[in-house]
């Protein structure tokens, strides 16, 4: 079975596989609990949700310069073989780094993918730490350090109470991919459809409102064709 780690940003739009796998995985799960000090009791533990898991691990990239892939270099076509390489596409170090370096700043999740012997990994994750340098004598590898959390997606969802109880909502589908930049008004449509097609609820109808400055006065006489600014923040759902 082939090992290899993938991450990807978008729903795939931009993506990359570790060129060399790293010796080791480490991974963290830990529980939440908190204690407090009772009168007449003493120290009691109250049991909470366990703590998103964390992985972490470190390794380098090559120089395909340097090193022979036996794959597609992008930078000199098909080459040797080298062991280490279990990637089928090699890129330049900094092109790795520079991946990494954009995704921390968009503020959005990323996808982690682990394909192993004794289990495989598939998650949202957010990078809470990268760390990297070139070492001198090392022929232009890049070594690397890198530590993921497992993602939640999250948003406000309306809850129905009744005669019997509270009902919890179905939880929305989670949706990686960023909502397009723009959209054409079609007939039939207001700010609140907008925004529930888009950004997963309607109730973010007046981030719209205010990022295209538009009037109160004016909502109810939106002009078919007219063209929105679709905010680019939080996740949306599907």
């Amino acid at each position: 079975m082939k090992y290899g780690i993938r991450l990807s940003w978008n729903n795939g739009q931009e993506n990359f596989e570790f060129p060399i796998n790293p010796g080791e995985i480490e991974l963290r799960e830990g529980g939440n609990g908190k204690t407090y000090d009772v009168m007449g009791i003493g120290e009691i533990n109250v049991i909470q949700n366990p703590q998103l898991p964390e992985y972490s691990f470190s390794g380098f990239f090559p120089n395909p310069g340097k090193r022979v892939s036996g794959r597609k270099n992008l930078i000199g076509g098909y080459v040797d073989h080298d062991p280490l390489v279990t990637s089928n596409t090699l890129m330049e170090p900094k092109i790795y780094i520079e991946y990494i370096l954009n995704w921390m700043r968009s503020k959005r999740p990323i996808r982690f993918e682990f394909m192993g012997d004794s289990f495989n990994l598939n998650t949202p994750a957010s990078i809470e730490k990268f760390d990297w340098k070139e070492v001198a004598g090392s022929g232009g590898d890049i070594e690397y350090s890198i530590t993921l959390k497992k993602y939640e997606f999250y948003a406000a969802q309306k809850v129905k109470v009744d005669d019997k109880g509270t009902k919890k909502p179905e939880p929305a589908r989670a949706n990686d991919q960023l909502p397009p930049a723009i959209y054409t008004l079609k007939a039939g449509d207001s700010l609140w459809k907008v925004a529930k097609l888009l950004l997963g609820s309607g109730e973010r109808w007046g981030e719209i409102q205010k990022l295209n400055g538009i009037a109160n006065a004016q909502l109810k006489k939106l002009p078919i064709g007219m063209v929105l600014k679709i905010p680019q923040g939080a996740a949306a759902h599907a």
